[in-house]
């Protein structure tokens, strides 16, 4: 007798080629839209499903998981994050839950370096001129930038993005240095030709460029505060390809404006899509909408990943990309 095949549900759109195995796979539910589900539908899901693929835009906290049937085993979440699960809740509960890291190293490590250009170099103000028609031609003193060859890039975390872009950073030129909740190994540090300081507030204090590569959790909420932000030289910048609420968005819109830092380029943002106005208006920001991962490439491996962990723990193993203790 043929084996029954797990119920999937899919909270959002995702790559063609994904979705297509997963109906190979398994009786999966789908979306016909990229809206992201209600509350009520999420619950709706997780009464009826084996095995829910929510994605970082889906909260899935303590009172949802309340609400899941007997059946919802495995929350395999599309993402390399996990901050939008309560995982102990899911865990007390006997729900296992996977992520999907490693993928999207090199992309968002591409985008940082991006970002840092884009800001240093003004390309936003240079494009919006060439867009308006108003540019008469080249002159000495327009648009003038800063080279990033010898600045100093602090990297607050270096795990694998972080480390990533340290190699770019290194292939630029730039003098590279980190803080990172443990120091690496003497021989990593060596590789990547990278200084540790043991002080974020010293080493936000003497860099250029500060590139937050953290992740999300109550001891990083605002990690850069107004009082570590004011620690940065007028003529630094920021840039934050990781979580939006590692950096306090207000304090850094306020001294933004007041020249008190240079410039920043920001993908993510302390309350999601709901982006500070006054943010806007800054001609020495650069704004994405969250595009760190944003390649065909890495959203097809995201959901290979996800597949894998669903097809692992069908077979009655352990999902590889499985969130334990350790990582919370």
């Amino acid at each position: 007798m043929a084996k029954e095949r797990l119920s999937v549900v899919v909270t959002r759109r995702l790559p063609e080629p994904v979705e297509a195995r997963l109906s190979e796979l398994f009786d999966v539910q789908l979306r016909d839209d990229d809206a992201p589900m209600s509350r009520g539908d999420l619950a709706n899901a997780m009464k009826s499903a084996d095995v829910l693929v929510p994605t970082i835009t889906d909260t899935i906290d303590a009172s949802l998981i309340g609400q899941a049937g007997d059946g919802l085993k495995l929350i395999a979440n599309y993402g390399a994050g996990f901050d939008n699960i309560d995982v102990s809740t899911a865990r007390q509960r006997g729900i296992l839950v996977s992520n999907t890291p490693g993928v999207l190293t090199d992309d968002t490590a591409d985008m940082t370096i991006g970002l840092i250009l884009a800001v240093t170099r003004r390309m936003p103000e240079g494009l919006a001129t060439m867009q308006s028609g108003e540019w008469s031609g080249w002159t000495p003193t327009a648009f003038l930038g800063g080279r990033i060859a010898g600045r100093r890039l602090g990297i607050l975390g270096m795990g694998r993005i972080g480390q990533a872009v340290a190699r770019r950073a290194n292939a630029f030129g730039m003098q590279v240095h980190y803080h990172n909740r443990k120091r690496l190994r003497e021989e990593t540090e060596a590789d990547l030709d990278v200084t540790w300081w043991d002080s974020l507030d010293q080493m936000v204090a003497r860099m250029d460029i500060i590139s937050v590569h953290c992740p999300s959790t109550p001891s990083t909420f605002h990690l850069m505060n107004a009082r570590r932000l004011k620690l940065m030289k007028p003529g630094a910048v920021i840039v934050n390809t990781s979580r939006g609420e590692v950096v306090d968005e207000n304090a850094l819109t306020r001294m933004l404006r007041a020249g008190e830092i240079a410039g920043a380029g920001l993908d993510v943002y302390e309350r999601g899509v709901e982006v500070n106005p006054r943010l806007r208006e800054l001609k020495n920001v650069v704004l994405l909408p969250h595009m760190g991962s944003a390649t065909l490439e890495s959203r097809i491996e995201m959901g290979e990943k996800v597949i894998i962990n669903i097809k692992t723990f069908d077979d009655g193993h352990r999902p590889p990309d499985q969130v334990v203790p350790s990582m919370l």
